[in-house]
């Protein structure tokens, strides 16, 4: 359980349409429900698994999930216990840049001086305790220095061409032991490429993300000036009857926008870098992804236990 007296908030990013995996969910589910909605290496859809994990530094009243709503029919059951208030629910999917604004402003109406941690739902991790761990040090990292960004970089096991890798510069002195400050983002590289970055110490970017709401905001004001404008005419319709309808103009003229390259990516000299080690960890957007967890699970009688395999 988190500390009662911390004011970490978490958002879940659930908003995405999952198409690249649309025939193995369809095998899976037998509807077109997007991954997130799925279990694809245990039995759980990797929502809850998400949901669980956030709960090891926030309370359930302080995790938002960020959903599209044409996807409510997924949903709508698995949700049934969570309060309305907990969720941001998107008139459409517009990119991961748009649902973390628009969850960041959410959580700004109630917790202005919130620490924000951003978790993807589509994740799988090998060892949830010692991978939220890190995210605990660095809470405690934006706690203490309030302007730092620390996103969770993934010691890598291969020269995965389709992730993206963040190249890690000098050491952060002072803030955290393994702490660096992060040189550039490499999206989806050359094979050759992500070889190079593997043997210079580059890490696989897990799109974690932990830092205050306010350098998150001041992020997005300085990369996308113009989305933080048209979210801001919507500012005070939120929370009132009126959000929906607002938010629903708004969305009809927005851009897709992407978290990572439109927003981080723009600013790598206000970022910092946790190495994560001694967890194994994938990104679910292809097939063989998800054959690549389920194997390091068969490998793992006790988390295969966990997870019902055995």
């Amino acid at each position: 359980m988190t500390n009662e007296k911390s004011t970490a908030h978490v958002l879940i990013l659930a908003g995405g349409d999952g198409t690249r995996l649309r025939s193995v969910t369809r095998a899976l589910a037998r509807d077109d429900r997007p991954k997130q909605f799925c279990a694809l290496v245990g039995r759980e859809p990797l929502l809850v698994e998400t949901a669980r994990r956030a709960a090891v530094v926030a309370r359930s009243e302080d995790t938002l999930l960020v959903l599209t709503r044409r996807h409510e029919e997924y949903y709508r059951e698995l949700l049934a216990d969570v309060s309305p208030a907990s969720l941001v629910v998107q008139p459409d999917n517009r990119g991961t840049a748009a649902a973390v604004l628009y969850g960041l402003l959410r959580i700004a109406a109630r917790a202005p001086d919130a620490s924000v941690v951003i978790l993807p739902s589509d994740h799988w991790v090998s060892d949830d305790a010692a991978f939220m761990r890190y995210v605990q040090d660095a809470l405690e990292v934006v706690e203490t220095h309030p302007n730092a960004v620390v996103l969770l970089g993934l010691e890598p096991t291969r020269p995965e061409p389709e992730y993206g890798w963040i190249e890690p510069s000098e050491p952060v002195i002072g803030a955290w032991s393994g702490l660096h400050r992060v040189a550039r983002f490499v999206e989806k590289p050359p094979v050759e490429v992500a070889a190079r970055l593997q043997l210079a110490g580059g890490l696989w970017n897990t799109a974690v993300v932990v830092a205050r709401l306010e350098a998150l905001l001041f992020l997005f004001a300085t990369a996308r000036p113009t989305l933080v404008d048209a979210f801001l005419d919507v500012w005070p319709a939120l929370g009132s009857p009126a959000e929906r309808s607002a938010l629903e103009r708004l969305y009809r003229g927005l851009p897709a926008s992407d978290f990572s390259r439109d927003i981080l990516a723009k600013r790598p000299e206000n970022l910092a870098v946790l190495p994560v080690t001694g967890v194994s960890w994938e990104d679910l957007g292809r097939p063989g992804r998800i054959l690549a967890a389920r194997r390091r699970v068969a490998y793992a009688p006790s988390q295969a236990a966990r997870l019902g395999f055995l």
